[in-house]
């Protein structure tokens, strides 16, 4: 795939830049990671669309550069209760259970928790079950040369 179709692609950043980035997109190359998990509010605040199956992305690493492609092959908006094993596993995190799974997104989304209840104008808001969480399957379709 080339450079200047790559450049063309969306952009995907997991986590943020450093070690978390850099761990998670490893995983996406190795192909442990196929899914990830965000908060659908989060896409509602940017005006974003929720990505759709067929959608290709650009994978960048912790310097914001591209190294690989991934396609979404589902994509489902899901209660954060009904996040199940499959979808934890999925992560390439290495979770073993659902419980380590959310303890671990409820760490990373609570870190920033402020910012969000300030973007939505509401002091209260806070995760619970009902809280929609957007479910992105992908698989890797290629490697880039960096």
């Amino acid at each position: 795939m080339g450079d200047d179709v790559v450049g063309t692609l969306p952009i995907v950043q997991f986590g943020f830049p450093g070690e978390l980035r850099d761990g998670l997109v490893a995983a996406v190359l190795t192909g442990e990671k196929t899914a990830t998990t965000g908060l659908l509010v989060e896409w509602e605040l940017d005006g974003d669309p929720v990505p759709r199956p067929g959608e290709r992305f650009a994978v960048v690493d912790s310097t914001g550069v591209p190294v690989a492609v991934i396609e979404m092959s589902e994509v489902r908006v899901l209660r954060l209760g009904e996040v199940d094993l499959a979808i934890a596993q999925e992560e390439g995190e290495g979770f073993n259970s659902v419980e380590e799974w959310r303890l671990a997104h409820e760490a990373f989304w609570n870190d920033y928790a402020d910012e969000l209840r300030s973007r939505l104008d509401d002091s209260s808001w806070k995760l619970v079950d009902e809280t929609p969480v957007v479910v992105e399957r992908f698989r890797l379709i290629s490697q880039l040369d960096t």
